[in-house]
């Protein structure tokens, strides 16, 4: 016996030649958007995921983008970048670090997080063109995450979701938004976390109106500076936006600067310098996880104080190593997490006492929840553990912000 399956098809997916009857009933002709498939019933579940893949494939960026008109990205304001004089547009430390730093460390500031790009257009449709130069993989990061884009539309004065651009390889073209009004807006689109950007377009309607920014927002004023992990970088999230410096960027309405480096946030002291660069106006070290107690005691007063030579005032955030939900049953790892909190906070004590009244500190607890449901792997947080980190950030920084 034959199964129907039956499925409501969108008229841009219907381009297929029908026959005047059906071969499997005598009801004549289907509607034209609607397509009749005769199926075995061993085969009607293979058909069904099949076609879901190429629907979400087709849905997630391959429609039709020949009609637009693209331009290369480097025409608008790039949001996070601290320095100027790096190797690329999209990357994240000074050139002058390359002969000095380790190598990890500087193949990692070439990948764009926390990068993105600020523009203005009244186009009904809007696209992205764009390619990476890793084309990188992970078996615990979505592929969204890692070098896909995100695009953010400001709405009543905030921030809202749009799209993201998934990426089908090396280079990648996505539709992100068709069929809107044609009311001007503000826009901001979020480069890949964890690969390079060797170009970038932004794909509008012919003619339509496209421009830089008129409204600052996020400020870019005197930056927030994030220093830190692959956490930082932004491992897990889902998508660029999620990352929590993205996030607070728009709670707070303030530009950030993502400093973080998978593995490698380990106080390297040519690092600070070049943060102390920065007209901040906070400075968050958040690098615990990649850093022994003998690097801690070596390394984090020093790192501090390169800081303040060029900062006595500026807000200073010490944020402790993470409660990962892997220490609740691993208790070496508890053992070690316990043994660096407790020394952080020997450190900021000591540093308050020789005078420094700028410290904050941050203590771990409950600062991703206690439910432990905020990995994907035991440590590297997913966007609820993003979500929850950056609720509990909020507060402090809006405090220091307000200074």
């Amino acid at each position: 016996m034959k199964t129907i399956l039956s499925l409501r098809l969108p008229s841009a997916l219907m381009g297929v030649q029908r026959r005047a009857s059906s071969p499997c009933t005598d009801r004549g002709t289907p509607p034209r958007s609607h397509l009749t498939v005769c199926l075995h019933p061993d085969l009607k579940l293979v058909f069904s995921l099949l076609l879901g893949m190429v629907l979400l494939s087709g849905w997630a960026g391959a429609a039709p983008t020949d009609s637009l008109e693209f331009r290369d990205a480097s025409e608008f304001v790039l949001l996070g970048k601290g320095f100027e004089d790096t190797p690329t547009r999209y990357s994240r430390l000074p050139l002058s670090l390359e002969s000095r730093t380790r190598p990890p460390l500087w193949s990692l500031a070439q990948n764009s997080a926390g990068l993105a790009v600020r523009f203005r257009t009244g186009s009904k449709t809007i696209a992205c063109r764009w390619a990476v130069t890793g084309d990188v993989v992970m078996n615990h990061f979505a592929p969204t995450g890692i070098k896909g884009v995100d695009l953010y539309a400001l709405v009543d004065g905030k921030w809202r979701y749009v799209n993201t651009g998934r990426p089908s390889g090396k280079a990648s073209t996505a539709l992100l938004v068709d069929h809107m009004t044609g009311e001007e807006r503000e826009y901001m689109l979020y480069l890949p976390l964890y690969d390079g950007v060797s170009s970038l377009e932004i794909g509008v309607e012919k003619n339509a109106f496209l421009s830089g920014p008129q409204v600052d927002s996020p400020r870019r004023t005197k930056p927030v500076v994030f220093y830190g992990t692959s956490i930082t970088q932004g491992g897990c999230a889902s998508r660029p936006g999620m990352a929590y410096p993205a996030q607070l960027s728009r709670m707070l309405d303030r530009e950030t600067i993502n400093l973080g480096f998978s593995g490698n946030g380990q106080l390297d002291l040519e690092v600070a310098e070049a943060m102390a660069s920065i007209d901040a106006s906070c400075f968050v070290i958040d690098c615990l996880p990649n850093v022994t107690v003998a690097q801690m005691n070596e390394k984090y007063v020093r790192f501090v104080e390169i800081l303040r030579e060029k900062h006595p005032e500026t807000p200073l955030v010490l944020v402790e190593n993470l409660h990962y939900s892997s220490i609740f049953y691993d208790q070496y790892m508890a053992s070690v997490i316990s043994e660096e909190n407790h020394l952080l906070k020997e450190l900021f004590k000591e540093m308050k006492r020789q005078g420094d009244r700028h410290l904050w500190y941050v203590s771990a607890k409950g600062l991703t929840g206690s439910d432990l449901e905020e990995s994907v792997d035991g440590v590297h947080l997913t966007d609820l553990g993003f979500y929850r980190y950056t609720q509990n950030m909020v507060p402090l920084l809006r405090k220091l912000l307000r200074r």
